[in-house]
C-alpha cells in the first residue's frame, strides 16, 4: 500500500495541531490553518459513522479523521476503502482518454459496432459514439427503463446487484433514445456503464483487468479496487436510522460506480491530474514526497486532457463539463469535481489546477435531502 507525501492528520484518531508532521515552522502554520479548515468542515457535515477528509495543496497533505462508530479494528478510518458511487465515473472517463490518447480507439467511434459487430440497432443508437457516453449526451435515460421492477424492492440496500452485464449490453441494444445523439445533456449511468462494456470488448480485455492496467497499476494506487476486499479493508455503509448497509453488489453498472478506494489513493489520483495540468509544485517542499508523474505519455496526455471544458449545458450555459469532472468557475480559477453516493456512503473528488489544491472526502453516511456533505466539501476547494 502506497503511503504517499507526508500528512498532517488531524482528529481523534491522529494528533492535531501544527507541528503534527515535524515541518518547519512556515509549513507547520500552513498546515495547522488547514487542519482547522478541515475541522470547521467537519463540524457542518455533522454526524457520520465515519468521516474522512483529506487536503492536498502543492503535495503536503492534511486528513481530518473522526467518526460516530468503534474504530476499526484491523486499520485506521483513512486506510479503509470507502465506496465511491458516482465518482467512479472519473476513473471511467480517463481510462477512455488514455486509450483514445495512444491511439487505439477514436471518440468518435460507433459504441454499437465496437461492442456488437453487425448486431441491429435503432438509428440513434448507431449513431452513438463513445463521446456521448461519457458526455451524457447520448440520449439514453440515467437507467434502462426494465431496471426499477429488481431494483425498487431492494433500493435502500443492492439496488443494481441484480442487474448484470448481460441485460445491460441487451438494454443497450434494443434502446430508442430519448434525443438524437450530441443534442441534450442528462446524466446516465446506464451510457457509463455501456462505455466500460464497450471498452472491454474493444480491447478484448475483462474490465477489471483493463482498469488496473491502464489506469490503477501506473498511477501506484494499490489500495484501490473494483471489488470489496477482504474483511476489515473495506468501511461500512450505514442507513439512515444507524444500522449498517450490505456490502455493495454493483451488477452490470461497474464503469459508473465501481471503484472503492482509501482517501491516501484518492488524493494520488487527484495529484496526478494536477501534475499532469502543471499545477503541482510539491518537488521542493520541506517534508513533502515529489509526485511522480506516469512515464507512460498517453496516460500523461490524457489527465492534463481532463482539466478542459468540453461542454455547456443548462440555463445560458452556465454549467461547464469537462470529459469526466463537472466544472465550476470559482475566484481562484476553474474547479472540476464529482461526486458519488451508494446505498449507505457518499464520496466527493475534486481539484483546483489554478491553486494546486485537491481534496477528497468519504464518509458513511447515507445521503439524504439537504445533506450538507458535498456543498461543504465543494467550499473547501475555493478557501
Amino acid at each position: 500500500m502506497s503511503t504517499g507525501p507526508a500528512v498532517a492528520r488531524t482528529g481523534p484518531e491522529g494528533p492535531a495541531g501544527p507541528g503534527a508532521t515535524g515541518l518547519p515552522a512556515p509549513a507547520d502554520r500552513d498546515a495547522g490553518a488547514d487542519a482547522r479548515l478541515l475541522a470547521r468542515a467537519a463540524g457542518v457535515i455533522g454526524p457520520a459513522p465515519d468521516l474522512v477528509l483529506a487536503l492536498s495543496r502543492h503535495g503536503r497533505r492534511t486528513l481530518h479523521v473522526t467518526g460516530t462508530a468503534p474504530p476499526p479494528v484491523d486499520r485506521p478510518r483513512d486506510r479503509l476503502r470507502y465506496e465511491l458511487g458516482s465518482a467512479s465515473k472519473t476513473f471511467t472517463g480517463l481510462l477512455l482518454a488514455r486509450l483514445v490518447a495512444a491511439g487505439r480507439l477514436s471518440y468518435d467511434a460507433p459504441a454499437a459496432e465496437l461492442l456488437a459487430p453487425g448486431h441491429p440497432v435503432h438509428p440513434s443508437v448507431r449513431a452513438i459514439t463513445l463521446r456521448h457516453l461519457v458526455t451524457h449526451t447520448s440520449g439514453l435515460p440515467g437507467l434502462p427503463a426494465d431496471f426499477y421492477p429488481q431494483a425498487v424492492p431492494r433500493w435502500t440496500t443492492t439496488p443494481y446487484a441484480g442487474y448484470p452485464t448481460d441485460r445491460v449490453v441487451r438494454a443497450f441494444l434494443r434502446a430508442r433514445p430519448r434525443h438524437a445523439p450530441g443534442t441534450r445533456w442528462h446524466y446516465s449511468n446506464f451510457a457509463v456503464s455501456v462505455l466500460a462494456h464497450t471498452l472491454a470488448a474493444a480491447t478484448r480485455t475483462p474490465w477489471d483487468v483493463l482498469v488496473h492496467r491502464e489506469v490503477l497499476a501506473p498511477l501506484h494506487l494499490d489500495a484501490t479496487s473494483l471489488a470489496p476486499g477482504v474483511p476489515g479493508a473495506d468501511a461500512v455503509g450505514h442507513r439512515r436510522g444507524g444500522g449498517p448497509t450490505p456490502v455493495l453488489g454493483i451488477g452490470g453498472f461497474a464503469g459508473a460506480g465501481a471503484v472503492r478506494s482509501t482517501p491516501h489513493d484518492l488524493l494520488t489520483f487527484l495529484e496526478a491530474h494536477l501534475a499532469a495540468s502543471g499545477a503541482y509544485a510539491g518537488t521542493g517542499a520541506a517534508g513533502v514526497t515529489p509526485f511522480v508523474p506516469p512515464p507512460d505519455a498517453s496516460l500523461a496526455t490524457a489527465l492534463a486532457g481532463m482539466r478542459h471544458p468540453v461542454l455547456r449545458r443548462g440555463p445560458r450555459h452556465a454549467h461547464t463539463h469537462t470529459l469526466t469532472w463537472f466544472q465550476h468557475a470559482t475566484p481562484h480559477g476553474p474547479v472540476n469535481f464529482h461526486a458519488g453516493a451508494t446505498p449507505g456512503q457518499q464520496a466527493f473528488l475534486g481539484y483546483c489546477p489554478d491553486t494546486g489544491t485537491a481534496l477528497a472526502a468519504v464518509c458513511t453516511r447515507r445521503v439524504s435531502f439537504r445533506d450538507p456533505f458535498v456543498a461543504t466539501v465543494h467550499g473547501l476547494l475555493t478557501e
